[in-house]
């Protein structure tokens, strides 16, 4: 009965110890730290921050040393949740959008805040709400660039003693109640059917003045190609006057000179003989009227008669 109990002592002993290797074992094994790139070990030693542990292999004084926090210095999104904001004319508009932020001191974002994300966010949407009261419903859509700088500007301010960075924020929505969205949708209807009227009334008055011009520019064509057709037939007629005359002048200087020569008289009077028996040819048509002389036999006192022939 004594060796029973004697046996189960040893058999607890045996088990206390091997618990109380174990948990030296695990405290050994969690002294070694590997710490991933972009990430920052803050290490405490019996409570008291230590140092921080950048990347790579690192080792920790057992049941002194501990790791109070794990900061991960990647760049990451906070998504900021929907948020009623009145604007400058009293309107209830929600917002919502995303942060981007990034550790750059592992010490202040560990000790200086207890949750940064969460505060970001909440800074975040108070900002966003004051400058949304200082705008107007219409320049909130057009000032997104400004709302989107102040947070930012307030963001880093703040995040200077929070340990982090803020590299931009950006307004994902702006949703407006259904009423005004209706009513905006009208004013945007408007505005197009405006600049459409405007648009076809410029084409319309555009296709006149095109017109009006292309009609004053054939008048123009048409006066100019007639004015150079009389040009041109006064300038034919007119050489044709002068060639006439001048033909004549050459004829009748050379009639004066024939008549001059010897017998040329008497060739005048043949030729205006022949042309008198010619004429008297058509007397016989009934539509002619005709005044002869008394006496038709006697030419040659006829044409003396007329001055035609010197005596």
């Amino acid at each position: 009965m004594i060796d029973a109990n004697v046996s189960n002592i040893d058999i607890v002993v045996l088990a206390i110890w091997a618990a109380i290797f174990l948990y030296l074992a695990f405290k050994f094994i969690q002294a070694i730290c590997l710490v991933p790139t972009k990430s920052a070990y803050v290490v405490e030693r019996l409570g008291k921050y230590r140092c921080t542990l950048e990347a790579g292999f690192h080792v920790l004084l057992p049941f002194v040393d501990r790791v109070a926090f794990v900061q991960d210095l990647k760049e990451e999104t906070i998504d900021v949740p929907p948020q009623d904001c009145f604007s400058k004319d009293e309107v209830n508009v929600e917002v919502d959008g995303v942060i981007y932020i990034q550790v750059v001191d592992s010490l202040k974002a560990s000790y200086g805040i207890t949750d940064y994300r969460f505060a970001a966010m909440q800074l975040a949407q108070t900002t966003t709400r004051s400058v949304i009261g200082t705008l107007d419903l219409d320049r909130t859509f057009e000032e997104r660039d400004i709302i989107s700088a102040k947070v930012v500007e307030v963001l880093d301010k703040a995040g200077e003693s929070w340990g982090i960075r803020v590299h931009r924020y950006e307004i994902k929505n702006i949703t407006p109640p259904f009423t005004v969205r209706n009513a905006m949708e009208l004013q945007v209807n408007a505005e197009r059917e405006k600049r459409a009227i405007l648009a076809k009334s410029l084409g319309d008055k555009a296709s006149r003045i095109n017109r009006s011009e292309g009609q004053m520019t054939e008048l123009i064509n048409i006066s100019e190609g007639e004015k150079q057709r009389r040009i041109n037939a006064a300038e034919g007629k007119s050489a044709e006057i002068l060639a006439i005359a001048t033909a004549t002048s050459n004829a009748i200087s050379k009639i004066a000179n024939a008549i001059e020569q010897p017998g040329g008289d008497q060739a005048i009077n043949m030729q205006l003989n022949e042309q008198y028996l010619q004429q008297m040819s058509g007397l016989s048509d009934k539509s002619r009227k005709v005044i002869l002389p008394a006496n038709l036999l006697d030419f040659d006192e006829w044409l003396n008669s007329l001055g035609t022939l010197p005596k």
